[in-house]
């Protein structure tokens, strides 16, 4: 385990895991827990031995949001903009930027640009005691930290904005049920349960992986026939993979194939 006050980071065979290191203030994040995440986003999306990144939380939350005594320190409106700018939205310009599987693991409580941050990730696995909230409304703000860019894009417009709008916690199962996330596992083994899970697919071809990110990504914003296209180059490339023709042999030869990422 590495610490950096902060922020810890974990490798387990391929899964890099940051853990956000603020217990006592619910992992409320700073300036320092900013700096010292996109460093180990960055050090992540470089180093070829990670093949996927796995975020969470220490303690009984997983983020609170921003720490009010760090905000307090900004008062007009173009320092807010640039205290938004130059600190937590880095967090998300890193993530966008990074072809590899990110999960959110997300142990307790999420709210406001808490949640936000779960909601840039890939998948997003949710403790069955946990809670989350977008929570902005009831201190008079909006969301800050991409929520109303990823929000409709995952659960769609009109229940975006009645979870924006209410402000209420909702449960894992809820969130399950309306496609906030993806797996919801028991408290006393979700950490386990979801390095089981990073593992898997630290675990699957990782050129088909990050191929596969980037073609849905930029899918979602193209049109059928710019699509298709840049499926079939996409395809060729991973067709001449080793990957994929040791899958072939082992497809053949019946037995489990063994992938090298090249």
């Amino acid at each position: 385990m590495e610490k950096k006050s902060t922020i810890l980071t974990e490798f387990y065979d391929g899964v890099y895991v940051i853990i956000l290191n603020r217990p006592k203030q619910k992992n409320a994040f700073n300036r320092s827990m900013v700096d010292q995440w996109v460093e180990a986003l960055e050090h992540a999306k470089s180093n070829e031995d990670i093949k996927v990144i796995l975020i969470t939380g220490n303690g009984n939350s997983f983020c609170s949001g921003g720490d009010m005594n760090d905000m307090k320190m900004v008062s007009s409106p173009a320092e807010t903009k640039d205290y938004l700018w130059q600190n937590v939205h880095r967090v998300a310009l890193t993530i966008h930027d990074i072809d590899k599987p990110i999960i959110c693991a997300i142990n307790g409580i999420a709210v406001g640009a808490g949640l936000d941050m779960a909601l840039m990730a890939d998948i997003r696995i949710m403790a069955d005691t946990a809670k989350v909230s977008e929570g902005y409304i009831n201190v008079g703000l909006i969301p800050g930290d991409g929520g109303a860019y990823y929000l409709p894009r995952i659960v769609g417009y009109s229940k975006a904005l009645e979870l924006l709008w209410s402000g209420d916690f909702i449960s894992a199962n809820e969130a399950k049920e309306i496609g906030l996330v993806n797996m919801v596992y028991p408290s006393e083994a979700f950490f386990e349960k979801s390095l089981e899970y990073a593992k898997s697919l630290a675990n699957k071809p990782q050129v088909a992986v990050r191929l596969i990110k980037r073609t849905v990504k930029q899918s979602i914003k193209s049109n059928l026939s710019s699509s298709l296209d840049l499926v079939s180059s996409h395809f060729a490339i991973v067709k001449s993979t080793e990957d994929h023709q040791e899958a072939v042999n082992a497809f053949l030869e019946k037995r489990k194939p063994v992938f090298t990422g090249k």
